[in-house]
């Protein structure tokens, strides 16, 4: 994704209108200016004086890419401080910046980040920071929406001191990986080394502590009288309209943000007559409305009381009034214009259209599992004026990814001939599911050619369903399906048997007219939440998201085939079917079999643990407890068991000198944080062995944790590559 492109509002002619809006009122005078669309800061220090007196950065803040040329950018940073900035309405991006070892003199302020838009799920990137210390965002109250992504910073200590929970509800999608080990940090809250602790104490991922940003501030938690509510730095409850902190209890325009939205310096629910919500947090006119325009120098609308940079989906703008917008007969058309897709990212440009205007060339000879991608910026094109041409795409196994293509008009044809052309795609199996898709061809013939895999019987439903008037000639579709095992006979299941993770399946026996023509059998499953699939689902030339298990022919001739589909998942209902697998000769028509698509769901087991247990305590005689689903319900949960037992005071706490730096408080590692234990501490061999002694080796993975960890390094891949392509892609 490029920067680029617009995050859902990019990249606005501020200007005048943000002037203008900050210094009509006197109540903005203590709000400061307001800074944006938007601030990238990169390559250079001196960049940081786009940040003078802003006290919110509408949008997001970027600050990456600054290397350490002479070596002084240590000190520069830290006489660097903007301390009006108090609030960010989109992300902050922290990549690669030399010298910056805290945040906490350049941001002594910040309190909240609203997340309105995100950088890939997140609210708060702190990636590759090679200088950076503690984050040090030590009046940093609330992240509205979006979670906290912070990696790879190998210098970087005081993360495990520091409660997310206080902050945001999203903690539990954090990602925090790749810094510097918790045991080589030392982290000590304010206090402790005087047995004077002065920060709360809480517990954060079962984890028991004292709560702090760096050696010398604590992190801020409102007292639970405030109920929630934002507070001063003295404990004192904020107005209810307030969020993130303060200055002054119970005053609404004393906020450092607003809970909704900003009027005229106060913080209010919503905003009054005459007035429309504007990037989620403030109130503007209709003349300030109509000052803000798209880099395209089109005018922001007016809808449903917010001034916004589009009609929203169903409605476009007023014809008379195109400040204001209209609604849609049926769903809203988006017209691009001729397009060739050789890639993924080209693919994305067509993200939202309904109308191409023009010609729709497809040639994309590279890629894997691409399929669900081409679906996601394709899917909803419902006409074509020209002609439709797919030729070389290698990588496609079937059409279905163009689910809404209902019209090819063909006001222009290729070889003033053709209206859809399929010519050379190697993997072409099929075309689309004409039970369920509906396409008219207004002028044109098809044509196709070395389609090696694709059927006639496929090519012969699209000339019938799609009313093409002129007669199929043998030049239209020559060297087709020459590689295919054609089928034309319905496999039928004969017997299913089920449990909880297995499915026993039998179908009928199969005889084409040479019996040695049949080789074997294919079943194909996968979990399928609705029953919606078909064949070619997920399928492309480079893989495919079916499971496929290869059974052979019975050693007697008049024997059922059969199969034990296990492991599976309890509970889970899968999409299967079987195809027969018979010898391909040249010049020979193969006739083939498989089945339909099946449905079937394995019974229901135990469900996994619970997860992430936490208990609060709201008065002297009760604990509140809370706890998230687990992973794998393996079935309808109907309700919880909870069992709770009186535990004996750990009196061994209170026989420690917590002054000694070196000395931590104990505390019960689980499993998942068995890895950060001493290697010393490890078990060696038993004396079985003889002599020979050494550190046990671990225990394999499961192929449940081997695949968890495979996900995860597939997203943190596809972070990654996010990361850079829109920081490097202009």
């Amino acid at each position: 994704m490029r920067s680029g492109i617009a995050r859902n509002i990019s990249t606005f002619l501020w200007g005048l209108v943000l002037c203008v809006c900050t210094m009509r009122q006197s109540a903005r005078a203590q709000i400061g200016e307001i800074c944006g669309p938007h601030i990238d800061i990169r390559n250079d220090i001196s960049e940081f004086k786009k940040l003078e007196n802003c006290t919110v950065v509408e949008g997001y803040l970027q600050i990456l890419l600054i290397g350490d040329k002479n070596h002084n950018l240590y000190q520069e940073f830290r006489m660097l401080s903007f301390p009006k900035l108090t609030m960010v309405t989109d992300y902050l991006l922290l990549f690669r910046v030399a010298g910056l070892d805290s945040l906490s003199t350049l941001f002594p302020n910040l309190s909240v980040i609203r997340g309105r838009n995100l950088f890939y799920n997140y609210a708060l990137v702190i990636f590759e920071m090679t200088s950076l210390k503690d984050i040090g965002l030590y009046n940093l109250r609330n992240i509205t929406r979006g979670a906290v992504r912070i990696e790879k910073n190998p210098d970087l200590c005081y993360l495990d001191p520091v409660d997310w929970s206080l902050i945001m509800d999203a903690e539990f999608n954090n990602y925090i990986a790749g810094n510097k080990l918790s045991k080589e940090c030392g982290d000590v809250c304010p206090g402790i080394m005087e047995d004077n602790p002065q920060c709360i104490w809480t517990s954060f991922n079962d984890h028991y502590s004292y709560r702090c940003w760096t050696s010398s501030h604590c992190q801020k938690a409102c007292p639970p009288k405030c109920e929630g509510q934002a507070c001063t730095d003295s404990g004192e409850c904020c107005h209810p309209q307030c969020l993130g902190s303060c200055t002054e209890a119970g005053n609404d325009m004393a906020c450092a943000a607003c809970q909704h939205y900003s009027h005229e310096g106060r913080c209010v629910p919503d905003c009054p007559p005459g007035t429309y919500r504007f990037e989620g947090w403030r109130c503007i006119t209709k003349e300030v409305c109509a000052q803000v325009h798209l880099p395209s120098e089109v005018d922001f609308v007016i809808h449903d009381g917010e001034c916004m940079p589009d009609c929203p989906p169903g409605f476009t703008r007023n014809e008379s009034q195109s400040m204001f917008c209209s609604a849609c007969d049926g769903l809203c058309d988006k017209f691009c214009e001729t397009k060739t897709i050789d890639s993924v990212d080209a693919a994305q440009s067509l993200q939202g259209c309904t109308v191409i205007k023009g010609n729709l060339h497809i040639n994309i000879r590279r890629g894997n599992n691409i399929a669900s991608e081409l679906e996601n910026f394709m899917g909803l094109i419902q006409t074509v004026t020209g002609y439709v041409r797919i030729k070389h795409s290698h990588t496609l196994g079937s059409l279905t990814f163009l689910k809404s293509l209902r019209y090819i008009n063909g006001e222009e044809l290729l070889d003033d001939m053709y209206a859809f052309s399929a010519l050379d795609n190697q993997h072409l199996q099929h075309l689309w599911d004409w039970n369920q898709h509906n396409l008219t061809i207004r002028a044109g013939k098809l044509f196709f050619r070395s389609n090696p895999k694709l059927c006639m019987s496929e090519i012969r439903k699209m000339w019938e369903k799609t009313s093409v008037s002129k007669k199929m000639e043998e030049d239209d579709v020559r060297n087709n399906g020459e590689r295919a095992s054609c089928e034309s006979h319905i496999l039928k299941f004969k017997y299913n048997n089920t449990q909880s993770t297995r499915i026993k399946l039998t179908w009928e026996r199969y005889r084409p007219p040479d019996y040695r023509d049949l080789i074997s059998f294919i079943v194909y499953y996968k979990e399928a939440p609705f029953q919606n699939i078909t064949e070619f689902d997920g399928q492309d030339g480079c893989g495919s998201s079916w499971t496929m298990v290869d059974v052979d022919l019975p050693s007697e001739k008049f024997k059922d085939p059969g199969i034990l589909l296990q492991p599976l998942k309890p509970w889970t209902q899968y999409a299967i079917f079987v195809k027969a697998i018979t010898l391909v000769v040249e010049d020979k028509h193969t006739l083939g079999a498989k089945s339909e698509v099946v449905y079937i769901r394995t019974k229901a087991s135990e469900p996994s643990m619970p997860r992430d247990a936490r208990a609060y305590t709201n008065s002297s005689s009760s604990l509140m407890v809370k706890w998230s689903p687990p992973i794998s319900p393996n079935g309808n949960s109907t309700f919880y068991l909870l069992r709770w037992q009186q535990q004996p005071e750990d009196r061994e706490l209170y026989q420690h000198n917590y002054c000694s730096k070196e000395l931590k408080i104990p505390i019960r590692i689980s499993a998942s944080a068995l890895s950060e234990i001493e290697e010393d501490t490890k078990p060696t061999k038993s004396d079985m062995f003889g002599d020979e002694k050494g550190q046990c080796c671990s225990c394999p993975k499961s192929n449940q944790a081997m695949k968890e960890v495979a996900e995860e390094r597939v997203f943190s891949k596809a972070f990654e590559n996010f990361l850079h392509n829109s920081v490097f892609t202009p």
